[in-house]
């Protein structure tokens, strides 16, 4: 089984949280071009900044990591 890593986009100031939410939007339109649309997305909020994050498998990530330039990413256990 692989392991999932989790790309994150952080927004912060008074509009973040319409900024991530906008951001997801992107990020789901660029899925459907390049059929992930199985992957799972979201905006969330952490502390005073909102994220918008994408849940890969870790032998794809490198090809999302280079096409979309994530702010970071972070192994999750499911």
């Amino acid at each position: 089984m692989s392991r999932k890593i989790k790309l994150l986009w952080n927004f912060s100031g008074p509009e973040s949280e319409g900024t991530a939410k906008h951001h997801e939007f992107h990020i789901r339109e660029f899925l459907e071009k390049h059929n992930f649309n199985h992957l799972t997305t979201g905006a969330e909020q952490s502390g005073v900044f909102w994220s918008t994050y994408l849940i890969v498998d870790e032998k794809d990530m490198i090809f999302f990591r280079d096409a979309l330039r994530p702010h970071k990413g972070v192994i999750i256990e499911e």
